[in-house]
């Protein structure tokens, strides 16, 4: 005589798990901080922007999208990571975001809000250069500014040494339905130990500059121009990879006719990673 198939379970008894599970989740969260209370004393995290941590950060998003499975969606798990971990940088070190609105600033700030929480103080300002000046006059501050096009040359303020430099490009995760899909520039000071160098930022002066020339590079990098008609030139901010190194940017300006006036490193960031169409697996 076959046996009966098992019932399946009951509506409370599946709200019990998801019960557990919660109280887990908070559990492991409230762990997670006894953790950080610990390393801040071992840290003693103090120093100027040593709570961001951009090369372990990206390593972590990685994984994250590369196990995740399910129908819970992908920008669900990255919005929560992202609070937990910048919420927990904040415990650590305090420090506010100071947003340029300039482009659009509901976007902006659903980019703010998206990678950052609502714990983290949040500062908007009217143009990337104000962003990034409030930046350099703080403790351990952090500034987002457009990543594809801006009114001033504002990463010439990066040059200098001891300066801010950009530390990372957001959204991390790239996909055609981000909620939070404005591309933006995060800058900060932050410890050597702690950068991504995957693509590197470089601040490029030119005499010559025009849209030939502009046409020219497009292929080659990612590039934000500002043209300063007084000079007959540009400011430029070149986002490179290893396949793309500064020295064939500066060739190819040269061959189209430009003059480089002056090279120099800005920032650095991780690789995006890019989720196709059909989305992670399942």
């Amino acid at each position: 005589m076959s046996q009966r198939p098992p019932a399946p379970p009951s509506l409370q008894e599946l709200r019990k798990e998801i019960d557990a599970i919660d109280e887990g989740m908070h559990r492991l969260l409230m762990q997670r901080g006894d953790i950080i209370d610990r390393l801040i004393q071992v840290k003693q995290t103090q120093e100027v922007g040593s709570a961001f941590r951009p090369a372990r950060e990206a390593s972590m998003m990685r994984d994250i999208v590369q196990r995740h499975r399910g129908i819970l969606p992908l920008d669900t798990v990255e919005s929560i990571w992202r609070v937990i971990i910048s919420t927990f940088t904040y415990v650590q070190a305090p420090f506010s975001v100071h947003a340029d609105i300039s482009v659009s600033e509901p976007a902006m700030r659903d980019s703010a809000r998206f990678h950052f929480g609502f714990t983290v103080p949040y500062v908007a300002h009217f143009s990337a250069q104000a962003a990034v000046e409030a930046v350099a006059k703080s403790k351990g501050d952090l500034a987002l500014v457009s990543a594809t096009s801006s009114r001033t040359p504002w990463w010439l303020e990066l040059e200098a040494a001891g300066a801010p430099k950009i530390i990372a490009r957001l959204p991390f995760v790239e996909r055609a339905d981000h909620p939070a899909a404005l591309p933006v520039f995060a800058v900060s000071r932050v410890a050597d130990s702690a950068l991504v160098t995957e693509v590197e930022t470089f601040s490029v002066r030119v005499s010559g500059w025009n849209a030939e020339i502009a046409r020219a590079l497009s292929p080659l990098a990612e590039i934000v121009a500002v043209p300063d008609t007084a000079f007959d030139g540009a400011a430029l901010l070149v986002s490179v990879t290893s396949a793309s190194s500064i020295d064939k940017i500066k060739a190819a300006l040269i061959e189209a006719g430009a003059s480089v006036r002056s090279t120099a490193l800005v920032g650095s960031h991780a690789t995006r990673y890019t989720v196709p169409p059909t989305g992670p697996k399942s």
